[in-house]
């Protein structure tokens, strides 16, 4: 039975005990466990179906304490003062005695650190004192999860407890940046753009297109190619819809779709964003109950968190192996 809580105290408490605490984040609701203790880290894995190859983030409360476990230059110290708490994930050396079980980088030499900017979260991860282990709140590959019934959904019997935080505000994940001796790089766009880190640090290489690292190289959750999977095939940049398809439009809506869901009729990033996640779940639901043959999306251009929901789009819609 999955316990759904309200307070931190009372989240900071079971993970002290080794179970695992759903909790919510700025970006979506992650899937937490002390991540110091092997035990708890490896039933994240077996709680969602998650390849132990595909490394997960560690939470903080404070940039003091992530950077105790991991090796920070210049670059990540300026990160964290402009965008700490906040969406953006760091991957950085390992501390020769950093604490966290190495399970939860998938055995690297680096670790994907973060502070969130969410006040439970915040409050949960300074009475827990420690490093919390956690990917998104969801079955591996799925539709991520923004609000407490979508946890319940995918892992409501599997897990001790959801500590509610409501719907989360920014709905997608973090951005992931990697800093390493080589330069700085982008592993997966999300809810800082890429643009306002040049601002702090200077050019940033991106990838071409989300693309599969091999197994067992990722060096950041959210590079598998087949991702944020609702059940319904998903198609592309649609410029019509059919009698027996979903849409998910972005802006004045094509005519003719069976069902409908907006991500923001004004063409607003940040809106679309909020929006993604719960409203494929919505028309994967609902078109599954119609006997829709699948889900057609709109374009989404443009920059801001734009290339973040196309990154979503384009794994959600990939082939799955």
């Amino acid at each position: 039975m999955t316990a759904l809580l309200d307070d931190p105290l009372d989240a900071a408490a079971l993970l002290r005990a080794g179970a695992l605490v759903a909790f919510p984040t700025e970006t979506v609701y992650g899937l937490g466990a002390d991540a110091r203790n092997a035990a708890a880290v490896a039933e994240i894995f077996a709680a969602k179906g998650r390849p132990h190859f595909n490394p997960l983030i560690c939470h903080f409360a404070d940039a003091d304490s992530a950077f105790a476990e991991v090796r920070a230059d210049a670059r990540a110290r300026a990160l964290a003062a402009r965008f700490w708490p906040g969406p953006l994930t760091l991957v950085l050396p390992r501390r020769a005695d950093c604490r966290v079980e190495l399970l939860a980088g998938a055995g690297l030499d680096t670790l994907a650190v973060r502070v969130p900017a969410h006040d439970l979260a915040l409050a949960m991860l300074r009475a827990f004192g420690g490093p919390v282990a956690a990917p998104s709140a969801n079955r591996s590959g799925r539709v991520s999860p923004t609000s407490p019934a979508h946890v319940m959904e995918e892992l409501g019997g599997r897990i001790a407890a959801i500590l509610d935080g409501g719907e989360c505000a920014v709905g997608v994940e973090s951005t992931v940046l990697d800093l390493g001796a080589g330069g700085a790089a982008l592993l997966r766009p999300g809810g800082v753009p890429v643009e306002a880190i040049e601002a702090v640090i200077g050019p940033v290489g991106r990838p071409l297109s989300p693309e599969a690292a091999p197994a067992p190289t990722l060096r950041s959750p959210g590079l598998l190619l087949s991702h944020y999977a609702p059940v319904l095939p998903l198609r592309l940049d649609a410029r019509e819809v059919a009698a027996d398809e979903a849409l998910l439009a972005f802006g004045p809506p094509l005519a003719g779709a069976a069902i409908t869901e907006q991500l923001s009729l004004a063409r607003d990033d940040r809106e679309a964003a909020r929006r993604l996640f719960g409203a494929l779940r919505r028309l994967d639901a609902e078109g599954r109950r119609l006997g829709l043959r699948g889900i057609a999306a709109m374009p989404v251009p443009g920059g801001g968190l734009a290339p973040a929901i196309r990154d979503r789009l384009a794994r959600a819609a990939a082939p799955r192996g």
